[in-house]
């Protein structure tokens, strides 16, 4: 198991309860994705200068840049098209950075596997129009991610993982 602040190791599992529900989550390196449904694209999305983007529907929780595949869209261009909706961000470089699998082992989606790819994402950034769900975003050094970002994070783990391998933290 996972020890709480450390990135989990290729395929090593932990075990995060949220909404209700406890997943059974793990890492898994590129090329290839393990079994499971495919969930979306996560960006780690680095601007010139080395922020981070964050995004946030409230304005108090915040998260990387995410979302689901539509139609028969491939991992990156479910990528690009999200950063662009999420975070007013155009990806000029993406870098697949691995696979966060996630089944969940007890609540009512029991035996659901869900696969998410994480990219890093080098962005230029547009004005800030949100037109869909998300509605604040902020650029944050690497050393804010902590306090922001995993700190109390069900998930903390996979996106510790997640910025370790796009050299952010």
């Amino acid at each position: 198991m996972t020890i709480p602040g450390v990135a989990p190791g290729d395929g090593e599992e932990f075990l995060a309860r949220a909404n209700g529900q406890i997943w059974s989550q793990s890492w898994h390196s590129p090329p290839t994705p393990p079994a499971g449904t495919p969930h979306g694209s996560l960006g780690i999305c680095v601007t010139a200068q080395g922020d981070v983007v964050l995004v946030s529907e409230d304005g108090e929780r915040w998260d990387l840049p995410a979302g689901r595949p539509e139609g028969n869209e491939t991992w990156e261009q479910t990528l690009r098209r999200e950063m662009i909706e999420e975070a007013c961000a155009t990806v000029v470089h993406a870098r697949l950075l691995g696979f966060a699998r996630g089944e969940c082992v007890e609540g009512p989606e029991r035996g659901l596997v869900l696969v998410r790819s994480f990219w890093r994402a080098d962005v230029e950034l547009a004005p800030w129009k949100p037109d869909f769900e998300i509605a604040h975003r902020r650029l944050v050094t690497p050393a804010e991610l902590v306090s922001l970002l995993l700190a109390g994070n069900p998930f903390a783990p996979t996106l510790r993982r997640g910025l370790v391998e796009a050299g952010v933290l």
